[in-house]
């Protein structure tokens, strides 16, 4: 199974004090925007997103199609590819994703002990 890039994605209380934490840990913003209330923030190969007000509780995130530097793959496994090997295995999915959609999607699971884990593909499906 090919998930794709990782990082966390922290739901936070008040986005620029959390923003300046993580600077003061050596991380730097690569992306989102602030009057959005999301930023994603690099240290070498490690990425966190900062979210405030999104979502409740901290995801796990894979983005299939992405390197861990948000660098499109040439070949990949799509996020419905993903979505027919976890029902193959009997994995409840909470959030499922269009099985006939071509462009981006998502879906959304639980493991045991109630960690949320969010596959959000970005970039449309790869061609056969």
């Amino acid at each position: 199974m090919q998930l794709g890039a990782f990082s966390v994605s922290l739901s936070v209380r008040d986005l620029a004090a959390s923003r300046a934490f993580y600077e003061a840990l050596g991380f730097s913003v690569t992306g989102g925007d602030a009057t959005q209330n999301w930023l994603v923030l690099r240290n070498d190969g490690v990425v966190i997103g900062l979210f405030q007000g999104m979502f409740e509780g901290n995801l796990l995130t894979f983005n299939p199609g992405w390197d861990q530097h948000k660098q499109e793959l040439p070949h990949f496994q799509d996020v419905r590819e993903l979505q027919a090997e976890l029902d193959g295995k009997g994995i409840e999915l909470a959030v499922r994703t269009d099985p006939d959609g071509q462009g981006t999607g998502y879906l959304q699971l639980s493991d045991p002990d109630g960690n949320v884990i969010l596959v959000d593909q970005h970039v449309p499906r790869p061609k056969a």
